[in-house]
């Protein structure tokens, strides 16, 4: 969050820059089909059982590993280094006027898959850094005089290595006798078990099946979710409530038939909040003056729901905070006078929390010592002043296994009233193998929301690959999907939006405009061109940057958004 009137915090550089220079390119995989009954894999060496052989990788940047696999024995990897991108490719014998789904299994870092020489428009599709294998897949048809083109693979300057396994090819067969047998429809999933469950969601595992390149989740005979690997969860669930779930397997020959069916229950609600509402609105009070109306937590209008005061201050114990109310920046605020009023609000309903970080804030959390300092002084403090919780705001980066693990230990201490909240960078969950997203979906048993800033962020991609500029209703809903289908309840998804054009240095909307990607997302309406598979009734609101734009506006974000949050389903 930003401490100075319209100056964009400071972010990682290449982020923003990144998304930009690939939104040209990015395309849509929406016209990408599966292959013809008839068709063959038109590439060699495929699954990279033969080492390299027919592959060639730029700057001796490839090679084959054991470890990880998708199938097989063996799989690319590929290290950029330096200006290069680990380009790996092979021509391929196609025929003229024909059409071919080029497809590939990706892991590790950002990876890239595309086809040049195809005669008429040559086509690439990418993913960011994904910790469990993922399928890349597009289409093109090759031109009249075609009888080859160049398949390859790449990463991207300065980021980790990725891995890649079974590519294909599909279509006509070109003449170049392609290493792959046609695939048949893989066998039924043995071993579906419920591995565990929360009060929201219910998560299944099962045993691999060979020949399948992804499942289908299905519940109450309904599919829910398809995913890559052998494991799921489902999320969106009421609490202390039976479920039926079976599984299938899947590859481009068809899908297999569902499995023995499992029932998992849920949990009984942890609280996460105690009395917090369904639909809840997040702002942040400045514990300073920044050209904002200045304002005690009395002042704070009655719409929002969690305030989350901005912020603790780092100590020179590692891991620490304290909080230091700014008396004088604040016309003499007391601190006498801000318990009191911490008190009063709670009274009302309202839930008071603790921010750490903010735009300045560096407060590292590495290693266990830190993560115990953290627990401990976060829980002082929410017993000197009366805070409900915490937020985490770290902008400057986190440690997903220690900032867990602290987490867990103020949870342990303060109880399941306990809110936890965070307030993440576009980029920090554009991946679920980025740290503030696998922090989040560490403690979702416990987490109440993550309010995302959908600001200061230039383009970024959408859940469906597309690149989606900041400002608009897909902005909103696309990146919100994101979350939404990869790990995070309804329930624990918010929009961070800033209350006025002097909130944050870009990335402004309307109120209107948060209302509508509201609706999108709870209630289907009002979308923009996006529009998302299903929707999100438990959705559970918005959030804003801060309370003290929003006066200095006259509250017209709260006047219009928090009505309109608490009215949803």
């Amino acid at each position: 969050m930003d401490r100075v009137p319209g100056m964009p915090r400071h972010r990682r550089t290449w982020a923003g820059a990144l998304a930009a220079v690939l939104a040209a390119s990015v395309l849509s995989l929406a016209g990408a089909g599966q292959a013809a009954a008839a068709d063959v894999n038109n590439a060699k060496n495929a699954g990279f059982e033969s080492g390299l052989t027919g592959w060639t990788c730029s700057a001796g940047s490839g090679a084959t590993v054991s470890s990880p696999v998708h199938g097989g024995a063996s799989a690319l990897k590929a290290t950029p280094a330096g200006q290069d991108n680990a380009r790996c490719s092979q021509s391929v014998a196609v025929k003229p006027n024909s059409r071919y789904t080029l497809s590939t299994w990706v892991q590790g870092g950002y990876a890239y898959l595309g086809a040049s020489g195809t005669g008429t428009t040559d086509v690439s599709t990418w993913t960011p850094d994904s910790s469990s294998w993922k399928q890349l897949t597009t289409s093109f048809t090759t031109g009249a005089n075609t009888t080859s083109v160049t398949v390859y693979t790449h990463g991207w300057y300065g980021q980790a290595a990725y891995f890649a396994d079974d590519l294909s090819v599909f279509g006509p067969d070109g003449g170049g006798t392609g290493g792959d047998p046609d695939p048949v429809v893989p066998a039924t999933p043995a071993g579906l078990n419920v591995a565990s469950t929360t009060s929201s969601s219910v998560s299944l595992a099962w045993n691999p099946v060979a020949g399948a390149s992804g499942y289908n989740v299905y519940r109450g005979g309904t599919k829910v979710a398809a995913v890559t690997g052998t494991s799921a969860t489902v999320t969106g669930l009421a609490a202390s409530t039976s479920y039926s779930f079976q599984v299938t397997a899947t590859n481009t020959a068809g899908e297999s038939a569902r499995s023995a069916t499992v029932t998992g229950t849920t949990k009984a609600s942890s609280g996460n909040g105690g009395n917090l509402p369904k639909h809840a609105v997040t702002g942040y009070w400045q514990n300073f003056n920044n050209g904002a109306a200045v304002q005690k937590i009395s002042d704070v209008p009655s719409q929002y729901d969690i305030i989350a005061v901005s912020f603790a201050d780092a100590t020179p114990t590692p891991g620490a905070v304290t909080f230091n109310l700014d008396s004088a920046g604040l016309n003499g605020y007391t601190v006498d006078q801000f318990k009191a009023d911490v008190k009063a609000k709670q009274a009302a309903g309202k839930k008071v929390i603790i921010s750490i970080g903010g735009e300045l804030g560096r407060v590292a959390v590495n290693d266990a010592a830190s993560a115990a300092n953290f627990a401990n002084s976060v829980h002082s403090l929410m017993q000197t002043y009366g805070f409900d919780g915490v937020d985490i705001d770290l902008e400057n980066g986190l440690n997903a296994t220690y900032m867990t693990q602290a987490l867990r230990s103020l949870s342990s201490k303060a109880g399941p009233s306990l809110i936890i909240t965070m307030a993440p960078q576009t980029i920090d969950m554009q991946s679920t193998s980025n740290s503030y997203f696998q922090t989040a979906l560490n403690i979702k048993d416990i987490l109440t929301v993550v309010n995302m800033q959908y600001y200061n962020s230039g383009s970024m991609l959408g859940c469906d690959g597309k690149v989606y500029s900041q400002g608009s209703v897909d902005f909103l809903t696309a990146l919100a999907c994101i979350q939404l289908e990869n790990g995070l309840a309804p329930s624990q998804v918010g929009l961070g939006v800033p209350a006025s054009t002097r909130g944050a240095g870009s990335g402004y909307v309307s109120p209107s405009i948060v209302n509508n990607a509201l609706d999108c997302l709870a209630r289907g309406t009002n979308c923009g061109s996006f529009k998302p598979s299903r929707t999100y009734p438990d959705l559970r609101g918005a959030m804003t940057w801060s309370t003290n734009w929003d006066a200095t506006a006259g509250n017209a974000w709260s006047n219009a958004v928090g009505p309109h949050v608490h009215a949803l389903p």
